[in-house]
């Protein structure tokens, strides 16, 4: 068996999300209040972090950090590489690495977002996913490379536009359920995603994630120490990221064949391998929708459909917690939930396995989690509550 299936978990989680403009407190006083309460929520002393994990371009160095938690020791502290939210799921891989090297012994993932104190999140992504060739064309933004990207996979693949739509009113539905989220308690009509305004044809606004402010934090230690503490552990059984041959700065000019896909093909094969799970034995999935037609897309590349039979699994009563057969989203995601640059699918994860998700799924064992569908670099990783 692969060395991470299992050796780890994550044992305390931390989430603070406010409206982008809202936060109380600048970036960094955040941050340190979301690892606050997930060491509160492990039973743990903040003081034996060790190690500090996060991805996309985040400004919190962790040396930055020690003060405010009392640190005794930084042993550990590192980032996946690339834009987007690609790398929130290859984040808990490297903290697992981490921990099974003996290099750290209590890691804690996270991402934080306060654009009054780091700027708008589009700058940056713009610098990973914009080239030259992009920008001496007009395309200036992330939602206009994921729009012809989008358009390719409906014209060209004859996947149904109707299906990213069904992702969508999942994805609300579970919001509006969801305490914890934007769109908390707010009926959603499918026809107002028609109705709102166009960002980039294909997409209106509800096919595009919103920007919060806010921070997640997660504790991961052993296996075995992760036993000992407050909350039931949510074990890491693998994780896989990267990107495939002819995914890079000329992919819109190079390889016609990688252009309908998210970019997720052989992580999923990587991933599947190393677990020894098929997608069938996935109870639930968080997904990582930068854009919805992406959404479609990572599905489709990790196996849960494909191009024939997308229309019969990616439907509204097939996506929703507790009847559907392929849940995803189950706290709302990008969509709905609020999107700190995707660290809220992994709390929903974690929540999901624990049995403390305002939309349940019942019985659920595994839960896969897909980050930043169209990015540069891209990843997946699945959670369990048991070791199979």
């Amino acid at each position: 068996m692969h060395p991470l299936y299992g050796t780890t978990a994550v044992a305390g989680i931390g989430l603070k999300q406010y409206k982008r403009g809202a936060s109380p407190l600048p970036e960094q006083g955040v941050l340190v209040e979301a690892i606050l309460d997930a060491c509160a929520d492990a039973g743990f002393d903040p003081a034996e972090v060790d190690g500090f994990v996060s991805y996309g371009d985040d400004r919190n160095e962790p040396v930055r950090l020690m003060s405010a938690l009392g640190t005794r020791e930084l042993r550990w502290s590192s980032s996946i590489w690339g834009g987007g939210g690609g790398g929130v799921a290859g984040a808990f891989g490297l903290a697992a690495a981490a921990i099974l090297s003996g290099q750290a012994s209590a890691v804690i993932v996270f991402r934080a977002l306060v654009e009054g104190s780091s700027g708008r999140l589009s700058a940056a992504v713009m610098a990973h996913h914009l080239n030259d060739h992009m920008l001496a064309a007009g395309v200036v933004a992330p939602a206009q490379v994921c729009a012809i990207r989008a358009n390719r996979l409906y014209q060209h693949h004859q996947v149904p536009q109707a299906v990213a739509a069904e992702l969508v009113r999942a994805s609300y539905y579970h919001g509006a359920r969801n305490p914890e989220a934007i769109a908390y308690g707010k009926p959603f009509d499918p026809a107002e995603i028609a109705a709102s305004r166009w960002i980039a044809e294909p997409f209106h606004l509800f096919d595009c994630s919103r920007e919060n402010d806010g921070a997640g934090a997660f504790l991961m230690v052993s296996a075995e120490r992760a036993r000992d503490l407050a909350k039931p552990p949510v074990y890491l059984l693998g994780c896989a990221n990267g990107a495939e041959k002819g995914w890079g700065d000329l992919l819109e000019n190079d390889d016609e064949a990688l252009y309908p896909s998210a970019g997720f093909r052989p992580i999923a094969r990587r991933l599947y391998t190393e677990t020894g799970l098929k997608p069938a034995e996935i109870d639930v999935v968080q997904l990582y929708e930068n854009f919805s037609a992406q959404g479609v897309a990572s599905l489709i590349d990790h196996g849960f459909c494909d191009y024939d039979n997308v229309a019969e699994v990616i439907r509204f009563e097939n996506l929703i917690a507790p009847s559907g057969r392929l849940p995803v989203n189950t706290g709302g995601g990008n969509f709905a939930q609020g999107f700190i640059h995707g660290i809220g699918t992994a709390y929903e994860a974690v929540k999901q396995l624990r049995g403390e998700s305002a939309n349940p799924v019942p019985g659920a064992r595994t839960c896969l989690l897909a980050g930043g569908p169209g990015a540069p670099t891209v990843s997946s990783a699945i959670f369990g509550n048991v070791i199979p």
